[in-house]
């Protein structure tokens, strides 16, 4: 028997441990490996009873849903049960036939009976009350932002109950089935992890609800077993802090940033997943003083993000803490501004909660050696094919607007120019080309700033980029942007639109190495030296920010250049 990943939420995850070995016995619903991704971390449980007979992957693979991880042979205590099964329905069967059949009389009490039973446990099944825990949200944490329904209230399966928001999006989640809610165990402001209970439901179709596919029976059981460990992991947190803080290093008064070899020495003595790592190689941290709060201490971003507060704490305010500080944001703490003689009268407002947990990706900039490379397109002629295309779009319900033929054009020198399409590797020392398109497209919300993604954007044409740009943005709008529509991006383009402005350097979006900014297109006098004259054109200004570790300026002068023709004549991306 092979048992494979489930959906994991996301494109791929790596194996970060192996919980079974060849010879071990296991049940279904045992946990067989912890898998890992920049977004979360998920121990995958069997689907099966039986004996490890080989593991197909090993520690630092990348898996997919679908890979096969284990390969389980049945005990043989199950195989003798089942040929014991057998011959007692074999037995029991030839009994049966040897047995005086039944009246008529006496077989319709018996199958009324039945009927009687079988309405029973309809009824108790109807009236059962459950607890379900939340879906993958594709992120390790979100906040709750509203709660859609109250105590009493009669939801539909699918009906949207739960809107809560992460650094990526807001996401509504749905009721898992149709009944009346008797339970809500979240509130606002809540910061929740996938698998956690948030609802309680006294299904009104139960018996539906038990023929759903074995598959989500795991699920749940896999949700219910990690919220008992997250529980039981905080209540230990909870009862042993002041003794948990006591035992945990503290950092000496005068820590240096460590370099990134003395950190990637250090990550063999830790238990923590790559994203993890990953962080502790940026920021310096010696991660072996960390303390993990989480199954089997095992160190998360937020340990690394509260090893980095409590130095600042720790020092006080002298120069070792601006050395944390500047780990933690770049920047050293405010002053002292209650002194309205000098400041002023101040008013605190809040940021968004979409701002709030942007910032620690914003963060990731400080880190980022960038340049922003400048020039412009005429798209005069562009704009005239738009012009005629549009009304024929429009008649089919299609916005065509310029950003349609960006990202076309952008996509296809992405093809030709693979260095801006990937990602620096954490030694510094490769770079992972990616061999498709993901285009990131940053939409403005009422909330702040959103990057959808349009994936395979190199295969597509104008109409269909045009129809996904509309699609994508009036979901990031209503808030209805899935996890995935967000993850995956290996370029991004930010345009101003009509905004105004000419020129502006967007930051380059942490692991992409390169970012288009566009500004609003203006008449400008260009000089047509067949004519020796000048002549009106309609001039699109481009901003290309990029990661200067992975593109040089020569580069990034050529693919701006090479964007600037294609926009020109889109005839070219023909050729």
């Amino acid at each position: 028997m092979e048992i494979k990943a489930p959906d994991l939420g996301v494109d791929s995850a790596e194996v970060s441990e192996i919980m079974v070995s060849v010879g071990d016995k296991i049940t279904e619903n045992d946990n067989i490996v912890l898998l890992e991704s920049d977004k979360a971390a998920v121990e995958v449980p069997s689907s099966g009873s039986g004996t490890v007979s080989k593991i197909m992957i090993s520690v630092g693979d990348t898996v997919t849903e679908g890979t096969v991880l284990i390969e389980l042979e049945a005990d043989a205590d199950s195989e003798s049960d089942d040929k014991q099964d057998s011959e007692q329905a074999s037995a029991d069967k030839n009994a049966e036939n040897n047995e005086e059949q039944p009246t008529e009389e006496a077989a319709q009490q018996a199958e009324q009976s039945d009927e009687v039973a079988e309405e029973a446990d309809n009824e108790s099944e109807a009236a059962e009350s459950k607890t379900y825990p939340l879906p993958d949200l594709g992120v390790e944490e979100a906040e709750i932002a509203e709660i859609m329904v109250s105590v009493g209230d009669t939801v539909e399966a699918d009906q949207s109950i739960l809107l809560v928001e992460s650094d990526k999006a807001s996401v509504e989640v749905p009721s898992p089935v149709a009944g009346i809610v008797e339970g809500i165990l979240i509130a606002v402001g809540d910061k929740v992890t996938n698998g956690q209970d948030f609802i309680v439901i006294k299904s009104s179709g139960a018996k539906k609800a038990s023929a759903a596919p074995k598959k989500d029976k795991q699920q749940s059981a896999q949700a219910e077993q990690t919220t008992a460990k997250q529980s039981a992991t905080k209540n230990a947190s909870d009862n042993d802090k002041s003794s948990a803080t006591a035992s945990q290093p503290k950092p000496a008064a005068q820590v240096d940033k460590l370099s990134e070899q003395q950190v990637n020495a250090k990550l063999t003595d830790v238990y923590a997943g790559p994203a993890v790592r990953k962080l502790a190689r940026q920021l310096g941290v010696d991660i072996t003083q960390v303390q993990g709060t989480a199954f089997n201490d095992r160190i998360l971003k937020e340990d690394i993000f509260d090893y980095v507060k409590a130095h600042m704490q720790s020092n006080g305010a002298n120069a070792s803490d601006a050395k944390v500080s500047a780990v933690a944001s770049g920047l050293p703490s405010l002053p002292d501004m209650s002194n309205t003689d000098i400041w002023g009268e101040i008013e605190t407002q809040d940021l968004s909660r979409l701002q709030k947990v942007s910032i620690p990706q914003l963060n990731y900039n400080t880190y980022l050696p960038q340049v922003t490379q400048f020039d412009l397109s005429d798209i005069t002629e562009t704009e005239k094919l738009r012009g005629e295309l549009k009304g024929e779009f429009k008649a089919q319900g299609i916005g065509l607007t310029i950003l349609a033929f960006i990202v076309k054009a952008t996509a296809y020198a992405l093809m030709q120019h693979p260095k801006f399409n990937s990602h620096l590797s954490d030694d510094n020392t490769q770079i992972h080309i990616r061999k498709t398109v993901n285009m990131g497209i940053a939409v403005a919300t009422d909330d702040g700033l959103i990057v959808p993604v349009i994936k395979d954007a190199q295969t597509k044409g104008i109409k269909q980029i045009a129809i996904e740009i509309g699609e994508l943005a009036a979901k990031a709008r209503d808030k209805k942007l899935t996890a995935k529509e967000l993850q995956g991006a290996s370029f991004t383009i930010s345009s101003q639109g009509n905004l105004g402005g000419t020129y502006f350097t967007p930051l380059v979006n942490w692991p992409q190495v390169g970012i288009l900014g566009i500004s609003e297109a203006t008449m400008q006098p260009r000089w047509n030296a067949e004519k020796q004259t000048f002549e009106p054109r309609l001039m699109l200004p481009l901003s290309l920010s990029y990661d200067h570790r992975v593109i040089n300026g020569a580069d990034a002068a050529v693919f701006t250049r090479y964007i600037a023709k294609l926009l020109a004549d889109p005839r070219r991306i023909l050729l």
